[in-house]
């Protein structure tokens, strides 16, 4: 998955938007001014922070080591980083993108 590519993918959700609040290096998506994904611009290989339940965060982490890591400057507890490195299948990423929106979609309703 690419940059393109992982950023057409969410802003296919309902209310997605983008910016650069933390400066010009970092993409922000946020879904009713909560943000559910961080991509870096600048990093390579290609990685980003999104929001996870926090048992599926420790089971992602265990089966893919190298990969999935605790959210880096983020709550490690509720963010896990994604390195795209090749490795994980597309359908994987997807899924992460969208639980991730998901889970921030529902708690900003509850407010």
């Amino acid at each position: 998955m690419h940059i393109e590519e992982l950023r057409d993918y969410v802003l296919r959700f309902e209310d997605v938007t983008e910016g650069f609040p933390f400066g010009e290096e970092v993409l922000v998506f946020k879904v009713h001014d909560k943000i559910f994904l961080l991509l870096p611009l600048s990093s390579q290989p290609l990685q980003f922070n999104v929001k996870c339940d926090p048992d599926k965060a420790i089971e992602l982490r265990e089966l893919y080591p190298d990969v999935i890591l605790p959210g880096f400057h983020m709550n490690k507890r509720h963010w896990n980083t994604v390195i795209v490195d090749g490795s994980l299948p597309k359908k994987l990423l997807q899924e992460m993108l969208t639980d991730s929106y998901n889970l921030v979609k529902k708690k900003s309703r509850k407010k």
